[in-house]
Order: C-alpha cells, then structure tokens, then sequence
C-alpha cells in the first residue's frame, strides 16, 4: 500500500476526523454525500427488494391504469394489510417509485413511469428473484457451489449446448426478447449496418435484433442463428411478425458448428460476456475466418471500465455471470486484445446513446 494511501485511509477512518469532516462547514457536504453513499451500500438489497414487490405486484401498472388510489383502495386490490402495505407504500415513495397525493394518495412516480416504459427492465427485475436467491449467501457462491441462475441459463454449463430442447431455452430466449428493442435501436442508431450486402446475427435468439435491423434497413439481406430449439422458436416468431421470408435462420452452435458464409457483417448482440475467454477467442477466429476480406464483426454489450457505471460492470455483471457460472464483464480494451489476438486489425468504438447499457466495437479484417 503507498503512504499516501496508507494516511489517507487512517486519516478517513479517524472517528475525530470523521466529527470535523461533519461540522465543518467546507467538508460537510462531502461527508453528507459519502454518509449516504455508505448507507445505500448497507441499504441496498433492501432498495431491491422494494422494486421487486413493486413490480411482482403490479402496483406500478395498477396505479398507471387506475391512480391515483387510497391506501385502502390499494390493500383490497392487492388483498395486503393496509399496515405492511403501508410500509411498501412509504418506502418506494422514498425510491420515487411512487408519488403521495395528498394524505392518503398515492401514484405512479417519475421512476416508475420510466420502469413501465421498458419492459426489458421490469422482466429483469422478475428474473433476479433467482438470482436474490444466489446471492443469500456470497460465500458460498464465491466457493463454487451450485446456483438456481446456472440453471435457468441451461447452455452455460452445458456440455452439448446444441442438444438442450425446448424447455431448457425458453424462458432466458423470453427474457432476452424483451429486452432487445432499446438495445437494437441503440446500436442501429449507432452503426449505420445499410452499407453492408448481408448481416449474420449470431445467437439471435428469437430474432428481435434483425427484425428490428429489418425495419430499419429494408434492403440489407439478412440470416440469424442459434441453438435448434431457440432457431426453431425464432422462426415462429419470425413469420408472425411477417418476416418468415425476410430472414434465413440456422440452427446450430455458432461456437462448435460450421458458420454460414457470405456475410460481410456478423453482429454479437449481448454474447461475448455470457463466455469465457478461451470460448469468446476461439469464436472470434472463426468468424474472421468467415467473414470475406471487406468483412466486419459488431460487438454489441455493457462493457466494464464504462464511466459512470463502473459499479454496473464489475460489481453487477462480475457477480452475475459468476453465479451464472459463465462468462466475465470485459473492458474495451480487452475485447480489442481479443479481437486483434483473433486477427481482427482494424477496430473502433461506435458510440451509442446510452453507453450504460450498450457499447459497440466494430472490427474490420
């Protein structure tokens, strides 16, 4: 440890120091602002938990349709004693989940509103009651026992991904379709993908990245593919939408089988973090081994490193993909070391609208 690190922190531990630092009208502020810090560290599982009997019980929805409601209009439609709900009610006011109106009202807040209009984030939110569960006991997840989340992501630890049926793929393709219209339409936003012949999507899921590459780029030709379940289910999907004839989807394990050729662009949409770094290299050489000479590979993810989300990076995805037992959150600059260990030159950042949730790489051949 270097010495000033050494007297900063004895100086911050201080209990004399810490008294100054909250009189003082120069560090007051700080010390207020690292005091709330410090108890949102303690608080926030419970913080999570709010959300999570928010949105399990549909209050925010309820109160968009029909607030705003009384505390008891609210205990007889979610059928809970007016004083516990009465504590869910404060607390996720506090959260700016929920607005008071007047003394006995409540509706919809400014945070909720914004939940309500991304669905991705509030079918995460109904996901991580598994991983809550993993996450009971840290100790246990840090020395490698079994999790309920490495078993809802049926492939992770899998040995023959490209055998699991239907059931072990359905519910995370769901969850993952959910969330992919504000990641698609950031990327596009991004990248301008019209100036290529054909785009391969690998691990398309049920294809809600390319339909929506569908819209935006009418004369791009397309193809997409995924595990045979997961590729089966999309085509479905597909031809409701009306896209059955628009777009080619294989089935197959894009990191064992054989890729389809002749696209000059292969996007990775939310992929590469879900895998381990041998996996993640051994896929990259193949897709430069596929891709024609003017050929390039998007990468598409949250990456760690990203200011103002360093917490996000390593401290959410860290653990997540630990308990999914899979996979790592990167930083930019080791996907570029991947990329040109795979043998990809030229590579740049496209930037996106919301870096929080989804960075691109664009690498060329």
């Amino acid at each position: 440890m270097s010495t000033f690190r050494r007297l900063r922190n004895r100086l911050l531990g201080s209990p004399r120091f810490q008294r100054f630092a909250a009189t003082f009208p120069l560090t007051r502020p700080i010390a207020r602002r690292q005091s709330r810090v410090l108890f949102d560290l303690c608080a926030g599982f419970v913080y999570t938990q709010v959300l999570y009997a928010c949105v399990k019980l549909e209050l925010l929805t309820l109160l968009e349709l029909r607030g705003p409601l009384t505390l008891s209009d609210l205990a007889v439609e979610l059928d809970l004693p007016q004083d516990r709900l009465a504590v869910l009610l404060r607390a996720a006011v506090a959260l700016q989940l929920l607005d008071r109106c007047g003394a006995d009202g409540f509706d919809l807040g400014a945070r909720g509103a914004m939940l309500l209009g991304n669905p991705g984030a509030t079918a995460m939110i109904r996901h991580h009651a598994l991983f809550y569960q993993d996450l009971a006991d840290p100790l246990a997840l840090l020395s490698g026992g079994g999790t309920d989340l490495a078993s809802y992501w049926g492939y992770a630890g899998s040995d023959d991904p490209g055998g699991l049926d239907a059931t072990a793929v359905g519910a995370y393709s769901e969850l993952m379709a959910t969330s992919q219209t504000l990641i698609a339409d950031l990327i596009l936003s991004a990248y301008p993908c019209h100036r290529h012949r054909r785009l391969l999507d690998l691990g398309g899921g049920l294809g809600a990245f390319v339909a929506a590459v569908a819209e935006r780029c009418p004369k791009l030709a397309l193809e997409m593919l995924d595990l045979p379940p997961v590729a089966e289910a999309a085509r479905i999907s597909l031809k409701a939408r009306g896209l059955g004839d628009r777009i080619d989807v294989h089935g197959g394990d894009a990191f064992r089988d054989p890729l389809p050729t002749g696209a000059d662009l292969v996007t990775l949409v939310r992929i590469v973090h879900d895998h381990d770094d041998a996996a993640v290299l051994a896929l990259l050489t193949r897709i430069r081994a596929a891709l024609p000479a003017s050929g390039a590979l998007l990468i598409a993810e949250p990456m760690a490193e990203t200011r103002g989300a360093e917490a996000m990076g390593d401290a959410y995805f860290g653990f997540y993909l630990l308990a999914m037992g899979s996979g790592r959150p990167r930083s930019r600059a080791r996907l570029e070391q991947l990329l040109r260990e795979a043998g990809f030159r030229r590579i740049r950042e496209q930037r996106t609208a919301n870096p929080l949730l989804v960075r691109v790489l664009v690498a060329r051949t």
